[in-house]
């Protein structure tokens, strides 16, 4: 176990009284209200600050506060010039409220308020609007993110990140509540609510089940996000959604103008991927010491590392001959499986299963950067396109330079990303999804991680959709001119949204309805995908489509250098309402009388260890490790002790505490930098220490058994598997059946008859023992499973196995 300095939880009041969010879900767009609600119970006015996550596609547009019972509408403006209307109020005497959004990522945002006086009362109200996508089940998900874990700061960073500053509680200590209310609509009709989390019941307000409304159940403990999966009666029908312009705003811009979001599902043969497919597959997966956390932060659920290293073996298992892999691992350093990537064979897979089974969470920090560059600075195989997958907690503080350095190789390869963990980073997961033509998974609770990533290599071993486009059909008098790249890839079956903006004035001799048709070729043949929509645009206070457009625009224009997409995504942001990197909300309250008297005192919100990978990180023990620990406020180096415990090399760096300017009047006194104990950790987190090895399931077990080349060897320890001797098998074994066409047969028809739940985690590397069984024993295959189903006492259909 490691000793790093922590800071001891803070017994400072916290002014912050309750969160309370109401959400209203219509289809597959989410309108969200939050409201912060703050009371000053000290003797001097009080500045609160409060740095919380929010989902990376949110478009927060709006801010206001009741202070004092006067409504102050907060604007958006600049964000530098923002921050110092802040500064000079606070420092001034009056009450004024920031919000802004971290310059390295877009899924953390600091709020202030500053001046709240003694036995002073106030309510923070942020909206955003977010476009919710389908689960592979076809739930509908919307997450409240409910846990910020601290990002890591890498070496050669010139800055610092803002987790860095926030003290933690233990579980259960937070002084503030957190309630959720949500309303959910839908013409699809909802069938059920389903959530990690405690819920109330799900109360149906309509009679034919298009309406209900469902609470998050009193007591949550900030452990994990609040997530909701919602099922609708028919998730996948064509949607399109036409919003008129704002009010009083010139026709022309993207808010003067009407704006549409279409919702497509392309439809096409699902291509059972060959396995002579041709690929190169390379495995980038987070050994930083965080991966040592539970998946599901109780000590009976496997750890992250864990059930990454498991998913690497179904992965390996279920690779085509002939393609090309290689496999690295990143922390405060990153290695490799190979120099570069390998073909794929019997004797590199055998050689990479077993030191898949021997990977550790040892390396560290999170720097992700360095091995991204090492892995693009690779040449790609003639004729072997790249699919790249990313395993990560997300707690990276540079996340727009990832990001970056992956949409600058977009044209060479696909980014396949994972989420692992409470908590882990929608910035960074979706961001280099997004940038790489790939997708974005999150795996919590108890999800099993290989399932979702077998799913997306299904994906990567399909043939690329090519020949993208849409056409628009409209009166003469109306133009759609797309928001952002419009759809770049398309995988079967999933959601395709498409923003646009229609531009001209509908005339009253024009038809009222429009209709948008996605053209794409697959495999030489053509698919059009076709919405029809009412001209009629459809008006909406909040302009919730309008956000989102703006959303997705701005998503393509920032982490670009060109200065002119900078002053767009800066105008784009300013007219929109939507916050982005260079804006931020500001609100002051000027019609206090006489400027507040005495010293002004900062409060930081703390946030739970709860949920946090950093508890996990502090008790692993990586050579050489790169502590970022939240409480601190500081980069250490730590070296192994005499004892294997981590000994500080470097004295701690704080942050910059505050921008505020010096007054006479209403100045800022702050504490002096926080206190460091370097001693064990509290006797509170007993519960984290590592739990003992776990012993590996029987399908694990029968995966890493099987060949390359999709066959099982007959052998004693499949024999055990299957529950009988080998000396049984071999006596049953049908007349001039080769060995190890037997024991394939066996080990797949154990796999229908005892794994059967967990198929999208086999379905693939059963593929490959099929196509090697067709090619061995064709002629005979029937009778084989006949006498396999006979030994076994099982009854799998042999048409099950293409027979």
């Amino acid at each position: 176990m490691t000793s790093c300095g922590l800071l001891k939880p803070s017994r400072e009041p916290v002014p912050l009284r309750s969160i309370s969010v109401d959400v209203v879900i219509q289809g597959f767009v989410a309108d969200v209200v939050s409201e912060l609600r703050y009371q000053n119970e000290e003797k001097n006015p009080v500045e609160a600050i409060f740095v919380f996550p929010l989902d990376d596609d949110a478009a927060v547009y709006a801010f206001e506060g009741l202070i004092g019972g006067t409504r102050i509408e907060a604007q958006i403006g600049e964000k530098k010039q923002a921050e110092q209307e802040y500064d000079d109020a606070v420092s001034e005497g009056h009450q004024a409220f920031l919000l802004g959004r971290e310059e390295n990522t877009s899924d953390i945002f600091t709020c202030s308020l500053g001046n709240l006086p003694p036995d002073g009362e106030a309510t923070l109200k942020l909206r955003y609007v977010q476009a919710l996508a389908p689960e592979p089940d076809g739930a509908v998900r919307f997450v409240l993110p409910a846990v910020l874990n601290p990002r890591y700061v890498p070496r050669d960073s010139q800055g610092d990140t803002v987790t860095e500053s926030i003290s933690r509680v233990p579980k259960g200590q937070l002084p503030y509540t957190l309630s959720l209310h949500a309303t959910v609509e839908s013409s699809f009709g909802i069938n059920r609510v389903e959530s990690k989390c405690t819920l109330q019941p799900l109360c149906y307000t309509a009679e034919d089940r298009t309406a209900a409304q469902v609470s998050l159940a009193e007591g949550h403990q900030f452990d994990r996000d609040v997530e909701l999966l919602i099922y609708y009666e028919d998730v996948h029908k064509p949607s399109a959604i036409l919003e008129a312009g704002k009010p009083g705003v010139a026709p022309g811009s993207l808010m003067g103008d009407p704006a549409l979001l279409l919702t497509m599902y392309p439809s096409f043969p699902a291509e059972k991927p060959a396995q002579s497919s041709t690929g190169e597959f390379i495995f980038l997966l987070d050994r930083s010491g965080s991966m040592d956390c539970h998946t599901d932060n109780t000590p009976d659920s496997p750890s992250r590392i864990q059930s990454a290293k498991e998913t690497l073996i179904f992965l390996l298992k279920s690779l085509p001959l002939g393609c090309y892999f290689n496999i690295y691992g990143f922390g405060s350093r990153y290695d490799s499986f190979y120099p570069k990537s390998v073909e794929y064979t019997q004797e590199t897979m055998s050689d990479s299963l077993q030191r898949v089974k021997e990977l550790e969470a040892d390396l560290g920090g999170t720097e992700i950067l360095q091995p991204l560059k090492a892995i693009y600075s690779e040449p790609c195989h003639e004729g072997h396109p790249r699919q790249l997958f990313v395993f990560t907690d997300g707690e990276v503080s540079n996340t727009d330079k990832v990001i970056a350095e992956v949409q600058h190789h977009s044209s060479s390869h696909r980014c396949f990303s994972f989420g692992i963990g409470e908590g882990a980073s929608t910035a960074l997961i979706k961001g280099i999804a997004r940038a790489a033509g790939g997708s974005a998974e999150f795996i919590t609770g108890k999800e099993r991680m290989q399932a979702k990533a077998l799913q997306s290599l299904k994906k990567a071993l399909q043939p690329a959709v090519t020949k993208i486009s849409l056409n628009w059909h409209l009166p003469s008098s109306l133009e759609a001119m797309l928001v952002g790249s419009g759809p770049r890839v398309i995988f079967q079956g999933q959601r395709c949204l498409i923003y646009a903006q229609i531009c001209g004035q509908l005339q009253p001799t024009d038809s009222m309805t429009g209709k948008a048709v996605l053209h794409y070729t697959f495999q030489d043949q053509t698919f059009t995908e076709t919405a029809t929509f009412s001209l009629h645009a459809q008006e909406k206070d909040r302009l919730p489509i309008h956000r989102l457009a703006a959303q997705v625009l701005l998503q393509h224009l920032e982490g670009n250098e060109d200065e002119g997409k900078k002053r767009l995504a800066l105008e784009t942001s300013l007219s929109s309402g939507v916050v982005c990197s260079q804006t931020a909300y500001i609100g002051v309250n000027t019609d206090l009388g006489k400027p507040l008297q005495g010293s002004l005192t900062r409060r930081n919100i703390p946030l739970a260890y709860g949920g946090s990978g950093f508890m996990c990180a502090m008790y692993s023990v990586p050579q050489p490790m790169m502590c970022s620990m939240p409480a601190l406020g500081a980069r250490n180096e730590y070296s192994p002790g005499a004892l294997g415990f981590g000994v500080a090399k470097a004295a701690p760096r704080y942050l910059k505490i505050s921008r505020r300017k010096q007054h006479t009047i209403g100045c800022y006194s702050s504490s002096s930098p926080p206190e460091v104990a370097m001693s064990a950790a509290p006797q509170s987190f007993d519960e984290e220490k590592p739990s003992p090895k776990e012993e590996e399931s029987p399908l694990l077990h029968l995966v890493s058994l099987q060949n390359a080349n999709g066959s099982w060897p007959l052998a004693s320890n499949l024999a055990s598997i299957l529950g009988l001797s080998e000396a049984e098998i071999l006596s049953k074994i049908p007349a001039q059946v080769a060995q190890n066409v037997w024991a394939t047969v066996l080990a797949l028809l154990w796999l229908h008859s005892k794994a059967l739940e967990q198929k999208d985690e086999w379905e693939l590397l059963e593929m490959k023992a099929l196509n090697w069984l067709h090619a061995t024993a064709a002629p005979c295959l029937a009778e084989i499973v006949k006498a396999g189903n006979a030994l076994l006492g099982t009854s799998v259909d042999p048409q099950t196995l293409g027979v």
